[in-house]
């Protein structure tokens, strides 16, 4: 059986400890923002973004990885004899799935998986796929086992502002100039099989009380969650309510890890500020 390498897209948000954990090799994606190109999260940040915004109001465009960069990136392992699973952000947000598909056909040993999620509702994936790697057990059944797992990762989040969605072309400035007057909250709910994105409920008030409400709405949607993990992740929020979600989210359950990561670029500059979610899987 061969050793096994596990990669994701950068957008699976994980922090450094569980990068480290299960030794994942990150593919950053693409920003481009006022005439230079940057590496996700590598050379450029969700906060820089802003300011950039703010001054200039120019958004960045993000670029998926391509057919070549996914075979360079994989090669040096299938050389070596190693297997590799590969995790891209869902199929419905980026072609990145498919490039990258198209790059494993041809080099072979290469198992690639439609997270159908994006953010750490991919990472909840990647934790999965390092623990099998662990076990033993081999590349074809971690990436059957995968994606029989992606029904089970649920991801959500909070906007503060519609201000980002907006100058992105994703909603009319009626539809955000309403929202900010009447200071709602919409929660974006994530499809799980393909990665799109829908508007959920909308909260109205303070953020503070909105994250609370949005937790314990979570929390109690689903009757089976696996409280091995949690994942709070946000694109740049005060740690004043990180810490407010943590305490809502623990005393309802007892989470075994809960990890606090900042969302990539790619994610961030199409949400705004001030977006958090909480991201976690069920049993089924």
């Amino acid at each position: 059986m061969n050793p096994i390498i596990l990669s994701a897209d950068s957008t699976c948000d994980l922090d450094q400890e569980l990068k480290e954990r299960f030794g994942v090799q990150y593919f950053p994606f693409h920003i481009l923002l006022d005439g230079r190109e940057y590496k996700d999260n590598v050379d450029i940040t969700p906060p820089e973004i802003y300011q950039i915004y703010y001054q200039k109001k120019l958004l960045p465009k993000t670029s998926a990885i391509n057919v070549e960069e996914y075979r360079s990136h994989f090669l040096p392992w299938v050389a070596k004899g190693y297997d590799v699973i590969h995790i891209n952000l869902g199929s419905a947000l980026s072609s990145a799935h498919q490039n990258c598909c198209l790059a494993a056909q041809e080099l072979g040993h290469v198992h690639v998986i439609d997270s159908g999620n994006l953010s750490t509702g991919t990472g909840l994936l990647v934790v999965e796929a390092g623990k099998m790697i662990r076990q033993g057990l081999p590349a074809q059944q971690i990436a059957d086992r995968l994606r029989s797992l992606t029904r089970t990762c649920h991801a959500s989040f909070i906007l503060d502002t519609l201000t980002f969605m907006h100058a992105g072309g994703r909603c009319s400035s009626v539809a955000a100039l309403g929202a900010n007057l009447l200071k709602l909250k919409p929660c974006i709910q994530v499809n799980n099989q393909d990665g799109s994105m829908s508007v959920g409920k909308k909260y109205r008030g303070n953020l503070d009380s909105v994250l609370v409400k949005y937790t314990k709405d979570q929390l109690a949607q689903y009757p089976d969650i696996d409280t091995e993990l949690l994942f709070i992740t946000h694109s740049g929020i005060d740690a004043h309510y990180i810490q407010l979600v943590r305490e809502t989210a623990c005393q309802l359950m007892d989470f075994k890890e809960v990890h606090v990561t900042t969302a990539s670029c790619t994610i961030s500059c199409h949400c705004g500020p001030n977006t958090l979610g909480v991201l976690f899987r069920t049993r089924s």
